[in-house]
């Protein structure tokens, strides 16, 4: 029979190769948005850096060709700033006011203006951008393209299928709901892209192994007392 002191260290390993694993999975530029098909959605780009000794300097994200969005706005972010690139639509379209539109924004890309803006190892920031109107999707894949100030680009283009490992690089996707009673207003402000705890899931689960073992050592030693 195993004793008590061999039990904690063999669950201590496993414990750690479950962390180990959550990280990867939670480090990845995701997308995330209370958006409607067909309507309008703040859209928040979660970028961490994966890196442990360069920092992020740049985001370019692409818009879908096959369903041009015509309006994007960014919001405002110190140190950085954003730049749309615009194509010709194939036809001319209307917007909200009736006014025509020739032009659909095709990507959005944000450059550091400054070192100090970077975002560094193991850290996140959050890009924001007001879109619409949407595809009338259920998913709307929207690759992504990272930059590290050491030169390594990181392509978030990958797709990911149903019933299959995620790859690598999945390109971030944002759920659409349904649209539902036809209220496609503008949203009035992005959301606020504050620094949120990095990895939630991840520290609860560490949490939970801490406490976990903080038992199975109380019961060893009891153990042994006895």
């Amino acid at each position: 029979m195993p004793k008590p002191f061999q039990t904690v260290a063999a669950i201590t390993a496993t414990a750690a190769c479950a962390v180990a694993l959550a990280a990867p999975a939670a480090a990845h530029v995701k997308v995330t948005g209370d958006a409607t098909q067909g309507g309008w959605g703040v859209l928040n780009f979660r970028v961490p850096t994966e890196s442990d000794t360069a920092s992020t300097t740049a985001l370019l994200v692409v818009l879908p060709d096959d369903q041009p969005i015509i309006s994007v706005s960014t919001q405002q972010k110190a140190g950085w700033t954003a730049t749309l690139t615009k194509k010709k639509l194939p036809t001319p379209q209307k917007d909200d006011d009736g006014v025509e539109v020739t032009e659909y924004v095709s990507s959005v890309e944000w450059k550091a203006t400054a070192p100090d803006a970077a975002i560094p190892p193991h850290q996140f920031n959050v890009f924001a951008i007001s879109a619409g109107p949407l595809p009338k999707v259920n998913t709307l894949a929207l690759p992504a393209v990272q930059t590290y100030n050491d030169g390594k680009v990181v392509n978030w283009n990958e797709k990911a299928n149903p019933g299959q490992p995620e790859p690598e690089h999945p390109a971030p996707a944002l759920h659409l709901k349904p649209a539902g009673g036809g209220d496609h207003d503008r949203p009035a402000a992005a959301a606020p892209a504050s620094a949120a705890p990095a990895w939630p899931g991840l520290t609860a689960l560490a949490v939970s192994v801490v406490a976990l073992l903080l038992g199975i050592a109380n019961l060893a030693m009891s153990r042994r007392k006895n």
